[in-house]
Formats: structure tokens, sequence, C-alpha cells
């Protein structure tokens, strides 16, 4: 079982968000977030495999995407959860929009901040480099290296900085056996933006993602139940560039009437 906390709501409300760090991250970039969203909502946190607090897989084990989902939907079993907002950060976002997949009647609203829908040039190239030196470097240069690349700017040195403490948790191993699902991202991206869901998606994305907030704006522009919210100054990791503005926005679409 995935290593996870509870929060429970202050006002009693029976309503859920479950939040999904990123690749490398934890449940502890979540902080701004827990402070506000608990005064609607129960929360729960999940730390990935090998992530934060939950042990790696057992030897041998291979992950895929959808034994990944597979975790997540245990965690919720487990808490008796039976539906759930979702709010999702780079990786996480990925996650969250193939959970739609097999379970889209466990989601009620999704929440993506530094979204990822397809890849650019710089960042295929990137997974190649990564792909390339894995067995010869130390990942943790090949993820600060990634960090620098993904938020470059002086205002995303506290995400920067945060994301490249908790990788260092990460061992060597574990991030070899995380790395091998890049080899099937672009098909599930492919079929995540050919898929129009019912649910409700929100985008938060920061105006300096320039890696990732263009194809953003594309598929918001075919996919109905989609909205998007540009938040300036920010960059990938947007909670924690903008906590503020992120938490209020994302409150206001968590709380408004399905249309």
């Amino acid at each position: 079982m995935l290593n996870h906390t509870i929060y429970p709501a202050t006002n009693q409300s029976k309503k859920w968000v479950t939040f999904i760090h990123g690749a490398g991250g934890s449940s502890s970039i979540w902080f701004n977030q827990v402070r506000f969203f608990k005064n609607y909502f129960n929360i729960l946190l999940i730390d990935l495999s090998g992530h934060g607090k939950s042990a790696p897989a057992p030897e041998g084990t291979v992950y895929t995407f959808d034994k990944i989902i597979d975790d997540l939907v245990d965690v919720l079993d487990q808490n008796k959860i039976e539906k759930s907002h979702f709010v999702g950060i780079s990786l996480g976002s990925i996650l969250i929009q193939k959970m739609l997949f097999k379970h889209e009647n466990r989601v009620e609203k999704i929440g993506l901040g530094g979204a990822i829908l397809n890849l650019n040039l710089q960042s295929r190239i990137l997974m190649l480099l990564g792909k390339l030196t894995q067995s010869i470097l130390p990942f943790i240069w090949i993820y600060t290296f990634f960090a620098y690349v993904i938020m470059p700017y002086k205002n995303h040195r506290k995400s920067r900085a945060l994301f490249i403490r908790e990788a260092k948790r990460i061992s060597q191993n574990e991030f070899r056996r995380w790395y091998k699902l890049t080899d099937k991202i672009l098909p599930l991206l492919n079929k995540i933006r050919g898929c129009q869901a019912a649910t409700p998606v929100l985008y938060i994305m920061g105006k300096q993602d320039y890696m990732f907030l263009p194809y953003v704006k594309k598929i918001v522009k075919k996919h109905a139940a989609s909205s998007l919210i540009i938040l300036s100054d920010s960059g990938h990791v947007v909670n924690i560039d903008q906590p503020k503005a992120f938490n209020t926005s994302l409150l206001s679409f968590l709380l408004s009437e399905k249309e």
C-alpha cells in the first residue's frame, strides 16, 4: 500500500480532494494546498512508489501506467473513498487523466497544474539524453539538469529547490525503473489528447511554462469540458510559484456546479 495521509475537512464536508505529485517529488509539495483546502474538503495525499515515504515496489516489478493507477485506486478503496476530486502536477497530471480510461466513475472534477499533454522537441531531446546517460551519471545530476531546463527563471527557485531536495531521497535503481516509463509516455499522451471525457478539467498553468503551455492551449480549444487559467510570474510548478492564485482559482472551480 502506498504511503498516504488524510486531513479531515474542518467543515465536516463529505467531499474529497486527492492530490498526486510529479516524478521525483512527494506529497510534501502540497503544503500550501493542505492548509487551504482542508477548510472545504477532506484531503488525501499520496506518495507514489519509491517517492516520499512510500516504499519502492518489490524488486523485479516493472512500473507501468496501469500498475500505478491500480496502486492509487487501492488507496481509495482502503479508505472507502468512492469518488473524489483529483488534483495533479506534472506527471501527476498524466496519471489522473490516465485514470479516466478505467475509473471515470471515481473522478468528480480534475484540477491540473503544469499539465503535460505533449512533448516538444526540447523535452524529447531531454528524455533521450536522460536515457543515454542514466547508466553512467548519478541520477540526481540528470534530475537537477532537467529541473533547471524546465524551471529556468529566478522566480522558479523555490519550486526547483524543493523538487531537487525531494528527488535526493530516491535511489539510483528506483530512478531507472521510473525512467523506463518515458518509453510509453508519447502513446499515452496521444490517447489523452484524442479522448474527450465528460469530466470537467481545469488547467492552471504558469505563463512561463514554455514547454507545456502551448499544447494545453490547443487542447482546451478542442475539449468542451476543459478550461484554462494562466498565472503570470509562474512556471511549471504553479502551485508553489503562485499558491494563493492557484488555490483560489481551483477552489472556485471545485465548488462550482457542473454544467
